[in-house]
């Protein structure tokens, strides 16, 4: 996915040309693009992650609960300059959040020393998080940005895995198997998935299997059931289409009804959207 970009409004407390920090900034670093930097400060610590997973504070009503959020982070240390005024906390903070306020963002949590800023741009999400910290150089600033996006999957079960899941257990999850959120049309990341699937086929000539489909639990459960059904289907009819195969082939929708993972978190509704192979026995 691109690099989200976004402008934060130049409000006069942070809008400062970049040039004037160049020389002290650790070298190959820079700001992250359209987030600028409070005055006197210059880059201490800066790194790129292709995929992390992080925790955000947000507070609904009286409470305050943790959102992790998955996608590629950026975590950006700022220390402040020799012989520079040092701000204050709540002056730091509220700099960041009224500019994400005024790029259309929101503040969902601001405590003593951390604030959880959150944009959508160009129908990207992007998650901040604002730290303060005590420094030998005075106060510093730590910017943890998440640009929220699903992983590439990139390692795939194999088709004498899911065999030897089969024999095990009876059945087998497959994760490499991607939709839309709500739609039931299978995504070109599926083929490596779906080609596994053709050569356990191929392989082992007597095995039928159900394949069922499942969802999580946000949405109402016979949405989902309905979902996961037409997922399924849509799994039967491309590999009907890519073996030959189709009467060993049942599809079942089963909705958010065989969680394995708690649907609490982001990573757990994550491992209750898949599909499984579950075997046909017969004696």
């Amino acid at each position: 996915m691109r690099t989200a970009l976004f402008l934060f409004s130049a409000l006069a407390a942070i809008a400062l040309a970049p040039a004037a920090f160049a020389q002290d900034d650790l070298e190959g670093s820079k700001d992250y693009p359209g987030i600028t930097r409070m005055p006197g400060y210059y880059i201490k610590e800066c790194k790129e992650t292709a995929f992390d997973s992080v925790s955000f504070n947000i507070k609904q009503g009286s409470e305050v609960k943790e959102q992790a959020v998955e996608g590629k982070r950026y975590d950006i240390r700022y220390d402040l300059k020799e012989g520079t005024t040092m701000p204050s906390p709540l002056q730091i903070h509220r700099n960041y959040q009224n500019a994400a306020k005024a790029a259309g963002g929101q503040v969902l949590f601001f405590g003593e020393d951390e604030s959880t800023l959150h944009l959508v741009k160009a129908g990207n999400e992007i998650w901040v998080k604002v730290e303060n910290s005590n420094a030998p150089s005075g106060m510093s600033i730590t910017l943890t940005i998440i640009e929220k996006q699903a992983m590439q999957q990139d390692v795939t079960i194999t088709a004498d895995a899911m065999a030897a899941g089969l024999s095990d257990s009876g059945g087998v999850a497959i994760y490499g198997i991607y939709f839309d959120t709500g739609k039931s049309d299978l995504k070109p990341e599926s083929d490596a998935a779906i080609e596994e699937i053709v050569k356990l086929l191929n392989q082992h000539p007597a095995l039928k299997v159900y394949i069922v489909g499942h969802t999580d639990m946000v949405g109402d459960a016979a949405s989902n059931v309905k979902l996961s059904q037409a997922r399924a289907q849509a799994v039967v009819n491309s590999l009907a289409t890519r073996s030959g195969i189709a009467g060993r082939l049942i599809p079942y929708g089963a909705g958010p009804y065989a969680p394995v993972a708690t649907n609490k978190t982001e990573e757990g509704r994550a491992r209750n959207r898949r599909e499984e192979l579950v075997e046909i026995a017969t004696q």
